[in-house]
């Protein structure tokens, strides 16, 4: 089979590393090296005998005109999250495979969003603010809730928030979770109690955002629900900033520092340099940093050289989507 890579050249080396590209070679044949999207668009004659497509951030837009110019394309790699930006209908009408590496992608949040839930419960932002303010250590004994018994909330059963309750799991925690489609069978899965939005947040010590941006999930999250906060409690957002009405989150921690936000994700991002965000003491920002960087781009690569093995094999794919599934995609 013919193959072309088609994504953002700079990070092209780290999703398909050396390593990754030899193991593609010795079962696709890829006589170039990787194209952008632009320079695709400005010259489709490229396309004309490819088989296979690897692409990742920056890939192309899969509309009809792109696709009359591959007319043997068979299947399409993205070695990235959403494909919102990439699909449109004449892919489906066309019947090309379609895989992504939204699990591989899901791996770092997971565990990003792990490691804030313990240091949440143990108000570790608290002491470093206050350590930092006061040059001096507090006294004990500390008001925190901990890592026992204390109340988790977990808002949609995403890939993101099935992942974090798989870990939670192995923690001596109550869980809890929002998501209108999640059975009765996923939640004794997962170990967590169903439950609404303005339960988790009045009742969990640490609430946790995973939901997928859609038009109606905008603005989900609103200033009612950081007022119900319990005491000391901590919101985590690794999902995306627009799910959360972002001007009445600030009013409502302005009037409770005692509350914690952390927030890898704004409404718009970065937020701009006069945002009071950067200036609240019971805010933490990270910039977009839960998701795949660095070498953990690695893994999404090896994702799709798993999928090209096993479709090489006609095996069912692990990762592919269909139409259905597309359609609920964020």
């Amino acid at each position: 089979m013919k193959g072309i890579y088609i994504m953002n050249k700079e990070s092209f080396p780290l999703v398909y590393s050396d390593s990754i590209r030899s193991e593609i070679r010795q079962l696709v044949d890829i006589d170039r090296d990787v194209m952008s999207a632009e320079e695709v668009e400005s010259d489709l004659s490229v396309l004309k005998d490819v088989d296979v497509i690897f692409s990742g951030w920056g890939g192309p837009k899969l509309d009809e005109t792109f696709l009359r110019a591959a007319p043997n394309l068979q299947a399409f790699f993205y070695a990235a999250g959403s494909l919102k930006a990439i699909i449109t209908d004449a892919v489906w009408k066309r019947n090309i495979t379609i895989t992504n590496a939204v699990y591989a992608n899901s791996v770092p949040v997971v565990e990003f969003t792990l490691s804030q839930i313990l240091f949440c419960l143990k108000r570790g932002w608290h002491f470093v603010r206050m350590i930092e303010e006061n040059r001096a250590y507090p006294s004990k004994p500390y008001h925190l809730s901990g890592g026992f018994r204390s109340k988790v909330g977990i808002i949609s059963m995403s890939t993101v928030g099935r992942g974090v309750c798989e870990l939670l799991k192995h923690f001596d925690l109550d869980v809890y979770a929002y998501d209108p489609f999640m059975t009765k069978e996923e939640a004794e899965h997962y170990q967590v109690t169903p439950t609404t939005i303005d339960t988790i947040f009045e009742h969990c010590d640490i609430v946790s955002l995973h939901a997928p941006l859609l038009e109606e999930t905008r603005n989900l999250i609103e200033g009612k629900h950081f007022r119900r906060m319990k005491e000391n409690a901590s919101f985590i957002n690794t999902a995306r900033g627009a799910i959360v009405n972002q001007q009445e989150m600030i009013e409502v921690l302005h009037n409770r520092p005692d509350l914690t936000a952390v927030l890898d994700v704004t409404n718009p991002e970065p937020p701009p340099a006069n945002s009071v965000l950067y200036a609240m003491k019971n805010v933490v920002l990270t910039p977009h940093l839960a998701g795949s960087e660095g070498a953990e781009c690695g893994r999404m690569g090896q994702y799709m050289l798993e999928e090209l093995r096993r479709f090489l094999k006609q095996k069912p794919l692990k990762w592919q989507i269909d139409q259905e599934r597309f359609s609920t995609l964020a």
